[in-house]
Order: structure tokens, then C-alpha cells, then sequence
């Protein structure tokens, strides 16, 4: 049971990322691929019925991890107080930037507010990145399952390392990158005109930068911590993880030479799915790794909460799943096909 919470917890953090994943790359874009106001509307209309339902998912992912794995949550949260606090207040800065904006028809109060959207989505991405890179480097955890990180300490990889160092530095730069290349082919797929050219190219230039910091990060990983890879070695089915990924950029790539923006979209999904998933499964058991002494690791078994709960939590777990997934069908079914151009009294 342990396992599967293990698994559906993974699924919805991924499913965050996936979806929530190109409206942080439509902010990151929403500055330099639309020149016009009318531009930047148009970007705007593209994630606008779908961007705060997608942001639920973390909230939801967050609130099972706690019925699952309650000493994890605990945990975590008080250990990454300090970004959690930044991060929430990216969250609300995104969300003040998109419905603010056209609250005043002024060109200085716009373009605040697209500057907000924008570099709040891409410290976002940063940020996300970054915490997953201290999930794999793993963190100061003490013997009662508790620890504190600051922003940063020395820089380097460290048993009482902060929350950046080197190493996560270049998760958040993969993670920035990616949700770049997501969001831009989000974009591209749902506009035309230049807009779409613009978006377009941009993915184009974000994928080498992918390729390079993912290359980079995936040695890094291995110099640190090595046993991760025992999984792959252990259980062989794990190297459809790092297949995907490896079909997904080539995909990106492909459909990208090609024109065919809703194929590089769904290349770069398959792409984040298959990072994602072969981080997953090179972590497990674990949750939280203690870097200082790893008898001290937070794992599945030792966080768990009781049997009974998880099975019967299991039930409205799927009950909600089934109205989540009829909500989102239905929404994405209502605006699918490509934005119109907005009207000058339109909300975004």
C-alpha cells in the first residue's frame, strides 16, 4: 500500500508540472515572444480558462502527501520554510499579474504587471527545479526526521548544504529550461501569426539549452550519488523512464524542424514524463535522503500512515480522480483548437 501512495503521490506532483509546466513557460515567453499588447493578450487567452485550475494539482498533490505520508510532510515543510514563503508568493504574484493587468487601461500599469507574470514564472521554475534538486542531493535530516536549510552556505555540495548550491543550480536550470520549451510549444500550438512564429523559434533555441543542462545534470547526479542508479540496474523495466525522455527531446527536436506544434508539444510531455518518472524510481523507497547520515532517510515505510486509513483513503481518492479527470476533459474540450485574437474590451 506503502507503494502505490508512493506512486500516486509522483503521479500528481508530475501531473503539476505537466500542466501547470507551460503556463510557467507561456510567463517565461510573455515578455519577448509578444511584441504588441494585443501579443501578449493573445498569450494570455491561451492559458487563461486552464491556468488556475492546473495550480491545484500542487495543492492537491501537498494535501495527499500529508493523509500519506504525514512525517514527510512535516517535515518538509518546516525545512524549506523560507522558499515554500517565496514560493507561494511567485504563486500569487502570477495570478495578481494576469488579472490585474487589464484592470486599468494604462501602458505603465500593463506593462508592470506582464513584467511580474513574467519573472515570477520563470523565478518559479527555478525554484521548482531547485527543490527537486535537494530532494535527490538530499538534506541535513536529524534523527527525529527534522531539519532546517537556509538560502544558501558555502555553494557547494555540503552535508549542511543550503537550498542552492551548484548542483541545484543546474536542476533549476533544466527545469527553466524545459517548462521553456513546454510552454512555448503550448503556445505555438494554440496561436497564429507571429506569435506562434516567435514561440515557435523560441522553443527551438530553449532545447539546446535542454539538452546541455540535462546532459550536465544527469553526470552531476551520478558523481553524487551513484547508488541512485541501483534501481536501473536492479529492476531493467526502470530504462523506459530515460527512453522517454531520450524519445521525447528527440521528438521536440523532430516536430520542431517540421512545424508540427501540437507533436512537440506532446513530445515535450512525454519528455518531462519520462524525467520525472526515472526520478521517481530512482529515489524510491526514499522521500527525503539525510545527507548528513542516511540511517536518518525519510522513506515510505518509516513515514507511512496506518494501513487502514491508506486503504480507505484509497476509495475518495479515486472517486476524486474520476471528477478531476471529467472537469479537465470537459474544460479542455470547451477551449481546444487555436485563441482568436482578443478584442480591445476583452479580460485579458
Amino acid at each position: 500500500m506503502e507503494t502505490l501512495w508512493f506512486i500516486l503521490v509522483s503521479f500528481m506532483l508530475t501531473m503539476y508540472v505537466l500542466l501547470d509546466g507551460f503556463d510557467l513557460g507561456a510567463g517565461i515567453i510573455h515578455l519577448f515572444a509578444a511584441r504588441t499588447d494585443a501579443d501578449r493578450r493573445l498569450i494570455l487567452n491561451a492559458i487563461g480558462p486552464v491556468w488556475d485550475g492546473n495550480e491545484v494539482w500542487i495543492l492537491a498533490a501537498g494535501g495527499t502527501l500529508y493523509f500519506a505520508f504525514p512525517l514527510v510532510y512535516a517535515s518538509s515543510f518546516s525545512g524549506f520554510y523560507l522558499p515554500l514563503i517565496m514560493v507561494l508568493w511567485l504563486l500569487m504574484s502570477r495570478g495578481l499579474g494576469i488579472e490585474f493587468r487589464h484592470q486599468v487601461h494604462n501602458p505603465l500599469w500593463r506593462n508592470f504587471w506582464d513584467v511580474v507574470f513574467s519573472l515570477s514564472s520563470g523565478l518559479l521554475a527555478i525554484f521548482l527545479g531547485a527543490a527537486l534538486g535537494n530532494v535527490i542531493r538530499g538534506v541535513p535530516l536529524s534523527k527525529e526526521g527534522y531539519f532546517f536549510e537556509p538560502l544558501w552556505t558555502t555553494f557547494t555540495v555540503v552535508p549542511e548544504s543550503g537550498i542552492f548550491d551548484w548542483y541545484t543550480v543546474i536542476l533549476g536550470l533544466v527545469s527553466l529550461l524545459t517548462l521553456t520549451v513546454h510552454g512555448s510549444s503550448y503556445v505555438a500550438m494554440k496561436t497564429d501569426g507571429d506569435v506562434q512564429i516567435r514561440s515557435r523559434a523560441t522553443a527551438g533555441k530553449a532545447w539546446w539549452g535542454v539538452l546541455a543542462t540535462t546532459i550536465a545534470g544527469v553526470i552531476a547526479t551520478f558523481a553524487l550519488r551513484p547508488e541512485l542508479f541501483n534501481n536501473f540496474t536492479n529492476h531493467y523495466l526502470g530504462f523506459l523512464f530515460p527512453l522517454a525522455a531520450l524519445l521525447g527531446l528527440s521528438g521536440v527536436w523532430y516536430f520542431f524542424r517540421r512545424g508540427r506544434d501540437a507533436r512537440m508539444f506532446l513530445s515535450s510531455t512525454l519528455f518531462i514524463l519520462g524525467m520525472l518518472g526515472g526520478t521517481a524510481f530512482a529515489l524510491y523507497p526514499n522521500l527525503l535522503t539525510s545527507s548528513a547520515d542516511p540511517s536518518a532517510s525519510l522513506t515510505i515505510h518509516n513515514t507511512a500512515a496506518q494501513a487502514y486509513g491508506l486503504s480507505v483513503g484509497l476509495t475518495w481518492w479515486i472517486v476524486g480522480m474520476v471528477l478531476v479527470a471529467g472537469y479537465f476533459i470537459y474544460v479542455y474540450r470547451s477551449f481546444r483548437g487555436k485563441v482568436t485574437p482578443p478584442t480591445e474590451d476583452a479580460g485579458y
